[in-house]
């Protein structure tokens, strides 16, 4: 997708706007203050993915800020793609918070409402919600683009360059207003779209073109979540438990077919075996969502996992990553 002039020059807008194919990946910060954690996971999807993002206390878990994580993975090299929850924060907050990334030169944001903090390790904290995503995507969008916070104030010497993001999950329910939603994420000042993770690409492919007949993907880069699958319990769990996943017969079957003839006994085999199969899904998946119209890219998401990235964005075809001007 073209996009002149860029509105921050990070390289994930670069590659967009190149018309590249782009790869995203994503790092969970630790529940410490340990800056090795961060720079190991860095090291296993550095040179292979166009940007990294950083969840911020995904699953609502007290971990290391998703910003300091951020200028960790900055300082190695790897471009980040900084996640902002409502849950967390009021908007003076947030707007002090993308002040601060903007000084230490991150200029890419996610927008997310955050999981709501009882899956957590605070169950009794309180949430804020003084914004909706919709509400803090266009305060971002109005910082960079008007110069001015979200009273009104002008921001002196110019707003922050931000390349802004939203999430999208296109089967929760209604799985009807999934497209509309999205829609409206691009009218409040959305860039670009990160999906949840996508196993279901029948109904993908549908959603999809719901979502260029309303015209969404004309001022949005949409990249697809893609993840690899462990085990067959956690293909079946994710069916069964999280809401919107949607996840096909097929590829329980396959997961399940994996271990087939290894002896139970043999947990690190079946483990091997397993893990084996559920990248080769994510690599063929990968394959199909390249020819799906209105994609520009995949957000691969292998928490805890980052070795998968390597084999799945060379078997993708995706290695080496392009080159593009500064």
């Amino acid at each position: 997708m073209n996009q002149t002039p860029l509105k921050s020059n990070s390289r994930l807008e670069r590659i967009l706007a190149a018309g590249q194919f782009a790869v995203t990946g994503e790092i969970g910060p630790p529940k410490s203050h340990d800056a090795g954690v961060i720079r190991e996971k860095c090291s296993q999807l550095k040179t292979y993915v166009d940007a990294a993002n950083i969840t911020d206390n995904q699953t609502g878990i007290v971990r290391m800020s998703s910003i300091a994580a951020g200028i960790l993975i900055r300082n190695e090299g790897l471009e980040p793609v900084i996640q902002m929850t409502c849950r967390d924060r009021n908007r003076l907050a947030m707007q002090s918070d993308i002040l601060g990334a903007a000084a230490h030169g991150i200029k890419n944001i996610l927008c997310l409402s955050g999981d709501h903090q009882s899956f957590g390790n605070h169950p009794g904290a309180k949430n804020v919600h003084d914004l909706d995503s919709m509400q803090l995507i266009r305060m971002f969008q109005e910082m960079r683009d008007n110069s001015q916070f979200q009273c009104g104030e002008e921001i002196k010497g110019g707003g922050p360059p931000l390349f802004i993001g939203a999430a999208a999950n296109p089967f929760a329910d209604p799985v009807a207003l999934r497209p509309l939603r999205l829609k409206k994420k691009a009218v409040a000042g959305a860039d670009f779209i990160q999906t949840q993770l996508i196993y279901d690409m029948d109904r993908f492919r549908e959603y999809m073109k719901k979502a260029v007949d309303l015209g969404v993907t004309e001022s949005v880069s949409v990249l697809a979540g893609v993840g690899p699958l462990k085990a067959a319990g956690m293909a079946r769990y994710m069916r069964n438990n999280v809401p919107g996943m949607s996840v096909p017969d097929h590829i329980i079957e396959r997961m399940e077919g994996a271990v087939k003839g290894i002896s139970n006994d043999d947990k690190k085999a079946r483990m091997q075996a397993s893990r084996a199969e559920g990248i080769r899904i994510c690599i063929e998946q990968i394959e199909e969502i390249k020819e799906i119209e209105g994609i520009a890219g995949v957000h691969i998401m292998a928490i805890e996992w980052e070795a998968a990235v390597k084999p799945i964005v060379e078997g993708a075809g995706l290695y080496p990553r392009p080159e593009v001007e500064n």
